[in-house]
């Protein structure tokens, strides 16, 4: 695959998009850990989520 005179600044394009979107997916995954962890601490020490109360709890 011939990439002509502008090979170098494609293929460091492509590189540092594949890295960002790495970056991303790594960023969001502790996120979504961190979340998960802080949630488990709230509902230990008795905080509930509005999400899972019935209707005849909010009375």
């Amino acid at each position: 695959m011939a990439l002509g005179p502008y090979q170098s600044f494609i293929v460091t394009s492509y590189a540092l998009v594949g890295a960002v979107v790495a970056l991303l997916i790594v960023w969001i995954a502790v996120d979504y850990r961190r979340q998960k962890a802080r949630l488990r601490e709230l509902e230990a020490s008795g905080i509930t989520r509005r999400s899972g109360r019935t209707a005849t709890d909010m009375s």
